[in-house]
């Protein structure tokens, strides 16, 4: 919300199986703080997975872009209109807010469920050029939704179903206590949709810096190591696309020989963080290190190009892509038994991607190391040194330093937002999931 009227914004708590709470109200507006206590209530209390599900105005200016496009018959825009539809005819304030037939839904998932599908999933991504900021449709450049808007809690008299697929029957959760919207479905390929769109913007990312490194560098090697990984997105984008449909996979999709090259990449991604590991740990501890001594083993780590810099963006990249495989893998998972889509889908993401975590956390580590790193004089004879000399290593110690900003050598999870675009039509565009602010 960016204006300052107090907006009545519907919210839905929404679970992926029969599960009863106490102590919920609907109809009683809340503001955003309140909402966020909430959902860690929520998240404690129950034991199944449970997140909430908001409807905002559409902004004027979205970056579709960004997002995953689904059409109207796809499942996750069929879950939704199913949802919407059933929803506005009990409730007056979700008919108002989704009359126009183009609205922003945001899915928040809490940290203590998010964890389930990977500790390192989902983290913030700076936008260039807008310095605290991260990517999403809805929130500012603070991370935070204006807090003028009031969130009104939607009751359990809607339900997109309680099994995959996109012909799930409607039901709602049991009696007892407060019933909560049974919607596995749409929570599934909310979630599945969001995750892999993340994924595929850190691609991106990772794309953008290696052909700024290549360039400079010249070096045939690193770019066939490139564009072997870069070859592997069309598969993938298939593979998403007919898995987001409900399809099945064939070899002809050529995603096994996608996985092999992301393998290959991964492989080459470890070896060289070891050896990064072991050059750390064979400095002299507490001494200054010589820049040439550094260059060594880091090469081009004193300059904006270099091979090590290279090294660094092409395992972001392979680590992307296998992100975004995993998750379809976890979706098929998930489709094989419709009963239980999202046990099997949480379980899958959390066993596959965990070498991804703790690769990323590890060259996060080494960057930290290196940041920390005290540069010294070069030995020699003349008791003077040039201009060029001093500015070289001036220049070497800023960037070595800078190496450390930014980076995340933890794995603690946030809660996460998944927005979804509506358009009349009934498509869908899913934007990258990214880290909830209250």
């Amino acid at each position: 919300m960016t204006d300052d009227r107090k907006a009545l914004v519907p919210v839905w708590t929404l679970a992926t199986a029969d599960v009863r709470v106490s102590g919920l109200t609907a109809g009683e507006s809340m503001t955003a703080e309140r909402l966020a206590e909430l959902r860690g209530v929520l998240a404690v209390m129950a034991d199944e997975p449970i997140v909430t599900l908001e409807v905002h105005p559409l902004p004027d200016r979205i970056d579709r872009g960004r997002g995953i496009p689904l059409d109207a018959a796809s499942p996750l825009a069929q879950h939704l209109s199913q949802f919407v539809t059933q929803s506005a005819r009990s409730s007056l304030t979700v008919a108002r807010a989704t009359a126009s037939g183009e609205s922003l839904y945001r899915m928040v998932v809490p940290a203590k469920v998010a964890a389930q599908f990977g500790q390192g999933l989902v983290r913030p991504m700076v936008p260039k050029g807008a310095a605290g900021g991260i990517h999403g449709a809805l929130v500012n450049s603070t991370g935070r939704i204006a807090a003028q808007a009031k969130f009104v809690p939607v009751g359990g008299a809607a339900a997109a179903g309680t099994a995959g697929g996109a012909g799930a029957t409607v039901g709602v959760a049991a009696a007892g206590g407060t019933a909560l919207t049974v919607a596995a479905p749409l929570v599934l390929m909310a979630v599945a949709v969001g995750v892999s769109a993340h994924a595929d913007r850190k691609r991106q990312q990772a794309i953008e810096h290696i052909t700024e490194l290549l360039e400079q560098l010249q070096e045939d090697k690193l770019d066939d190591e490139h564009s072997a990984l870069d070859a592997c997105r069309n598969a993938i984008d298939k593979a998403t696309a007919i898995l987001l449909d409900q399809g099945r996979l064939g070899v002809s999709l050529g995603l096994d020989s996608a996985v092999h090259a992301i393998d290959t990449a991964l492989s080459k991604a470890g070896r060289r963080l070891a050896r990064w590991q072991s050059a750390l740990d064979g400095l002299p501890e507490g001494e200054a290190v010589e820049l040439d001594t550094l260059t060594k083993s880091f090469p081009g780590v004193d300059d904006h190009g270099g091979t090590f810099r290279t090294h660094l963006e092409l395992a972001a990249l392979a680590i992307a892509l296998m992100r975004r495989v995993i998750v379809l893998q976890a979706v098929e998972h998930a489709q094989s038994e419709p009963g239980n889509p999202f046990e099997h889908f949480t379980r899958a993401l959390k066993r596959d991607q965990q070498r991804l975590d703790e690769m990323e956390l590890g060259i996060g580590r080494v960057l930290v190391r290196l940041s920390a790193l005290e540069l010294a004089r070069p030995n020699g004879l003349r008791p003077v040194f040039t201009t060029g000399e001093v500015d070289r290593l001036m220049r070497a110690a800023f960037r070595i330093h800078q190496l450390g900003g930014g980076v995340m050598v933890d794995s603690r999870t946030t809660d996460v937002a998944i927005e979804i675009a509506r358009d009349k039509d009934g498509s869908v565009v899913v934007f990258p999931a990214l880290p909830a602010s209250a």
